[in-house]
């Protein structure tokens, strides 16, 4: 391609985290990239919006949020004398901006359902690789640090771990828009307590209770928005509109879709994306499943018409999200209710019960650090200064239930 053009400083204004600055030429022109330009029109959370009305906020919004949280990282890390090269410092905010590029539609709602078995963390690294010919191999270092292969391990931990920047950004950014004060952190204090020992990220202790807020905000978010009762059966209605409109397909129904959906709606691409696949793939994004799904509650297909009118009308059923689940007997006699009613043969698509499993601290992954000022570093659960560690590493599960009427 062309050497990059010299372009004067750019600012975005961001509601979050107010002015962001996008820092050099070649990260301006990643971002205008058409690859990194979709993620405008892929929702942050989903369907969280037929909850929560402000949540319209998308994969774009957080990943510039992302990339600033990583630029004042950086700033104090070196100021605390650790070493970070000019290079490494692009390769670390250009890794954390094009974290979530493979998002697909609706973001973790149809992560499996457009290709089964493939995560968006594997296309956001084929498109990083596409783009880093595209920009004469000036991402290497980006990938490596994406991968977890850079040498210096506390740069990838800065993307993702237990206490990465995305997790910080996501949550400001979602409890910001949903309204859900429970959420809210100051990414800005746990990043100035952030330090670097023998080559991993640690916490100095004053802040340890900084990072169990934050750890607290996560659960409650997942209790409060993430797992709300209503947005996760309107996001399962949604899984099982893709899985009935690829059934129908593949015995030989001809439906309304884009032809970038259409490609996957007859399952062209399974598990891996071949070279055709992920460039059909960076042309589809939340418009092309909501305009389908617009015309398919006018299907003849009752199973595709009622599920499709019930998202677009949110006209959603009674759920419940449980301590203890329902018997195999319980659901079959439900299920047996609802063919008889709508005369069909599979009610699977209207009655469901998904069991939902949350770790708020797993020190196992990526534990969290805390250095002392002794110099000791210590997992953070291990230390007397702690306070609620032991709730916070404890499973929690809930049984969601739904079942139309």
């Amino acid at each position: 391609m062309n050497s990059l053009n010299n372009n004067k400083l750019k600012v975005v204004n961001d509601p979050v985290h107010g002015f962001i600055t996008i820092p050099n030429e070649l990260i301006y022109q990643i971002i205008q990239h058409p690859y990194f330009q979709r993620l405008r029109r892929i929702s942050q959370t989903g369907l969280t919006e037929l909850v929560y009305p402000g949540a319209r906020h998308s994969r774009f919004h957080h990943a510039l949020g992302c990339m600033h949280l990583m630029q004042k990282t950086l700033n104090i890390l070196k100021r605390k004398n650790v070493e970070i090269s000019p290079e490494e410092e692009n390769g670390a905010l250009i890794a954390i901006l094009l974290h979530d590029l493979g998002h697909g539609p609706f973001s973790h709602s149809l992560e499996h359902s457009i290709i089964n078995g493939l995560h968006h963390e594997e296309v956001s690294l084929r498109l990083m690789q596409e783009l880093n010919q595209i920009f004469e191999n000036k991402l290497s270092v980006a990938i490596q640090i994406f991968k977890g292969e850079y040498h210096k391990k506390f740069l990838s931990q800065l993307v993702s771990s237990q206490l990465d920047l995305d997790r910080m950004d996501y949550l400001k950014r979602d409890s910001f828009y949903t309204g859900v004060v429970e959420g809210n952190i100051n990414p800005e204090r746990i990043i100035s307590m952030m330090n670097v020992s023998q080559n991993e990220l640690v916490i100095e202790s004053k802040g340890i209770s900084s990072v169990e807020k934050f750890l607290m905000a996560r659960m409650f978010m997942y209790m409060q928005v993430y797992m709300h009762k209503k947005s996760f059966t309107a996001e399962n209605f949604l899984i099982s509109v893709l899985k009935r409109a690829k059934e129908l397909v593949k015995g030989g129904e001809k439906l309304f879709a884009t032809s970038a959906f259409n490609y996957f709606l007859q399952d062209n691409e399974k598990g891996n994306l071949s070279r055709k696949g992920l460039e059909i793939f960076t042309q589809l994004d939340d418009s092309d499943v909501l305009s389908s799904i617009k015309e398919w509650q006018f299907h003849d297909d009752l199973i595709l018409s009622k599920l499709s009118r019930s998202i677009i009308e949110r006209k959603l059923p009674k759920s419940f999200l449980m301590d203890k689940e329902l018997t195999d007997a319980e659901l079959f006699v439900e299920k047996e209710r609802v063919k008889e009613f709508f005369k069909i043969d599979d009610a699977s698509y209207f009655v469901e019960q998904t069991t939902i499993k949350i770790i708020p601290y797993d020190k196992s992954k990526n534990p969290i650090k805390i250095l002392f000022k002794n110099g000791e570093v210590k997992e953070i659960s291990n230390s007397e200064k702690s306070l609620l560690t032991q709730f916070l590493q404890q499973e929690i599960t809930k049984y969601h239930y739904h079942s139309i009427k």
